[in-house]
């Protein structure tokens, strides 16, 4: 998919990853809407970008899905690409973790890009040429200790994309599923783990480039991280058990540096 001219509607737009894309999807001629739950730094994100359209909406609701499809219909004209981006985190201990954050990880990260997908499904269809791209992470690929919610809830996100790009094979809606590694972002900053515990950072701008490169090459998934990540996921599926080894190494000084890592 080339972007000029293509009308674009990311969640969790912003900041982060989504608004590195905002950013860079402009530049290269598309029509972009944004969401965010926060008043004024979607207002900041608005003013930076100044020719995206965008709406304060909280996806993780009914209401905030049902508006931010509303008013990107309204603002696009229609939606040839959905870019699922808005998520959040809270890490730590599973028995540690309250309730209500597991179920706000569920719903945001989960529940609130299925439903939006199947509510946008309509005018993607119309579009011709549309595509789907859902951010999941690294951790969907290699389970992380301490990340046991969000690794299950962004591999959930993975799957959806997979067989729906299946479902949809051959009817005009291409899915493609993005895994960033460690990204310099707002949600990151209550992390203080380091390269020494496998959280490199790039930038959020490099994440958004791929991305696009994997969006005009009709790629199914788009893995960051370099030979470093690839040969972890490698490892995952053939010695399961070295990687267990090698988190064990590291378990008590990640537990300490993710304890209060919470973007919800």
């Amino acid at each position: 998919m080339q972007l000029r001219d293509k009308r674009v509607l990311i969640t969790g737009g912003s900041s982060g990853i989504g608004f590195a894309l905002a950013q860079a999807m402009i530049a290269r001629g598309a029509k972009v809407f944004i969401t965010g739950r926060r008043q004024a730094v979607l207002e900041d994100a608005l003013r930076s970008l100044s020719s995206a359209g965008g709406t304060h909406a909280d996806v993780g609701t009914a209401e905030g899905r049902a508006i931010t499809l509303d008013e990107a219909l309204k603002w696009l004209g229609g939606i040839d690409l959905l870019v699922n981006n808005a998520g959040g985190v809270r890490a730590g201990r599973l028995e540690h973790t309250p309730q209500a954050e597991i179920e706000q990880m569920v719903i945001v990260d989960l529940l609130a890009p299925i439903l939006l997908t199947q509510s946008a499904l309509g005018a993607l269809r119309r579009s011709g040429e549309a595509m789907v791209v859902n951010i999941a992470s690294g951790i969907a690929l290699v389970g992380a200790p301490f990340y046991t919610t969000y690794a299950a809830v962004k591999a959930g996100l993975a799957h959806f994309g997979e067989s729906l790009r299946r479902e949809l094979k051959g009817e005009g809606i291409h899915v493609l599923t993005a895994y960033p590694g460690g990204t310099d972002t707002p949600m990151m900053r209550s992390n203080r783990a380091g390269p020494e515990l496998g959280f490199s950072r790039e930038p959020a701008e490099a994440v958004a480039m791929a991305i696009i490169e994997g969006i005009e090459a009709d790629v199914f998934e788009v893995v960051r991280g370099g030979e470093a990540r690839a040969q972890m996921i490698a490892l995952n599926r053939t010695d399961p058990a070295a990687v267990d080894a090698r988190f064990l190494s590291l378990k008590n000084a990640l537990e300490d540096a993710v304890k209060d890592h919470s973007a919800l």
